[in-house]
């Protein structure tokens, strides 16, 4: 796992959030493509499932804050989601950007940059997404090529079930009793809450059970020196070129 080897050296992964979405349309291509070239050593995507069982890119599962469109994901089909505008709400440069599936991302990102798919709910993950997400990974031998991670930690657990080759991470927001029991419980390799999170001994208790620590987001330099200051294996950001180059400058940049 890419974060248990930047762990091991000291270093600091660059999670390129949504792409890039301070520079581009979240979840866009032009987004991941502007990710990698901003110094990305990991790209985050979230997925939905459709009503007609496509596996989609998009945070929000409704479709109007980051399209033309309206509705609910799991209410429309592939070909309707297809017909939307994605980019142009982000900036009339990006007009005609469309809703990425993710067999579109697995097939750019493979063999040029790893990925963090995050599995989404309305309210809950849909039925068989976990299955779903793994045979397209089986298909393209890419399992080793991808952190799977959710808020649904019933899902984390049954990803691991069916495949403990595939490393997984838990997300959450607010401040857990015990992050290493809550990882266990999940089969999960990795802990992940929002920034504001982390303590100092949550991360030694993390990596000490053998996990990695990661979080989200930092497009501030008072946030990464925070975040860096903990430990933390990988940080996620909507501005990876500041990330990169904030760690960089200190010594701690992955090297590609």
């Amino acid at each position: 796992m890419l974060e248990l080897d930047a762990a091991r050296s000291g270093k600091v992964l660059v999670i390129g959030h949504r792409g890039a979405a301070g520079h581009a349309p979240e979840n866009t291509m032009a987004s991941f493509q502007k990710g990698l070239e901003l110094g990305a050593d990991l790209i985050e995507l979230d997925i939905h499932m459709t009503r007609d069982g496509a596996l989609v890119v998009m945070h929000d599962g409704d479709v109007s804050r980051t399209t033309n469109g309206r509705g609910r994901i799991k209410e429309m089909t592939l070909a309707q989601i297809k017909e939307l505008d994605a980019g142009a709400w982000f900036d009339p440069r990006f007009r005609g950007e469309r809703v990425p599936t993710l067999s579109e991302v697995l097939e750019w990102a493979k063999g040029r940059i790893p990925l963090v798919v995050e599995i989404k709910g309305d309210p809950l993950p849909a039925r068989g997404i976990e299955e779903e997400l793994l045979g397209m990974l089986r298909t393209r031998d890419m399992v080793d090529s991808v952190m799977a991670i959710s808020f649904h930690h019933p899902s984390v657990r049954r990803l691991k079930e069916l495949e403990p080759a595939l490393a997984t991470g838990i997300l959450y927001t607010g401040r857990l009793v015990d992050p290493v029991a809550a990882a266990r419980a999940a089969l999960a390799d990795s802990v992940r809450p929002a920034w504001s999170y982390w303590t100092r001994e949550d991360v030694e208790a993390v990596h000490a059970a053998g996990l990695t620590a990661s979080a989200w987001n930092a497009d501030d330099e008072a946030v990464m020196e925070h975040l860096v200051g903990l430990g933390l294996d990988s940080i996620g950001s909507n501005y990876p070129d500041r990330l990169r180059a904030f760690l960089d400058a200190r010594g701690l940049g992955w090297q590609r």
